[in-house]
């Protein structure tokens, strides 16, 4: 058995399940898991752990919150947080409370191993694949900048989940012209041309397109 004790804390008992599993299967030392953050800050005070692998948001106490605590009681557990959020500032936060680790749920099971090997360690592991999406987004709304107004229009319909047809009957414009301008926005922001990359991406940055 791999000898740093580790803590597990995450509210959907699936996750938490399969993440325990995956990690006792694999030799790592499971000393205690907890369904919210009241339960996963009670487990660090009491048990010391190495390494606490904490879901960001949680009833009762969010994982930031929990590091903050951590911090300030001088508790030297190393904090990782697992999260399904992809925002710059949760991610910011999580770097200047100088938190260990940082993992998207989506890709958890493909880099805990490493991320707890790291951190074991001493050194900080924050996702290559976070990283690289942060990147992407920054790029993004950069090119936001260069939306015609038109563009932004259709760009607010997309959001809202019109179609194409809706969206060409809304604006009175044709079918195609809706259809172009859709292409040319996939390539403003230069997202992947897949089946809804721009529906998903106009929802996560509603906010902006309505400044």
């Amino acid at each position: 058995m791999k000898t740093n004790s580790i803590i597990i804390a995450d509210d959907h008992p699936l996750l938490l399940k399969g993440l325990r599993d995956f990690l006792v299967e694999r030799g790592y030392n499971i000393v205690g898991v907890g369904n919210n953050g009241r339960e996963a800050y009670n487990l660090i005070t009491k048990l010391k752990p190495d390494i606490a692998v904490l879901d960001i948001q949680m009833p009762f106490m969010s994982g930031i919150e929990i590091a903050k605590k951590c911090n300030t009681n001088h508790i030297d557990t190393k904090v990782v947080l697992i999260t399904f959020h992809k925002e710059k500032d949760l991610y910011r936060e999580a770097t200047d409370l100088n938190i260990f680790g940082y993992i998207l749920k989506e890709f958890a099971l493909e880099e805990i191993e490493n991320c707890i090997q790291t951190v074991s360690e001493g050194l900080p592991y924050f996702s290559p694949k976070i990283k690289a999406l942060l990147a992407e987004h920054t790029v993004s709304d950069h090119a936001l900048d260069l939306l015609t107004p038109s563009e932004r229009k259709i760009l607010k319909l997309i959001a809202k989940d019109k179609t194409n047809k809706e969206i060409a009957s809304l604006l009175f414009i044709s079918y195609r012209t809706v259809e172009k301008h859709r292409s040319n926005i996939i390539t403003k922001l230069q997202l992947e041309p897949k089946t809804n990359s721009l529906l998903i991406w106009a929802k996560e940055h509603q906010d902006k397109l309505q400044s």
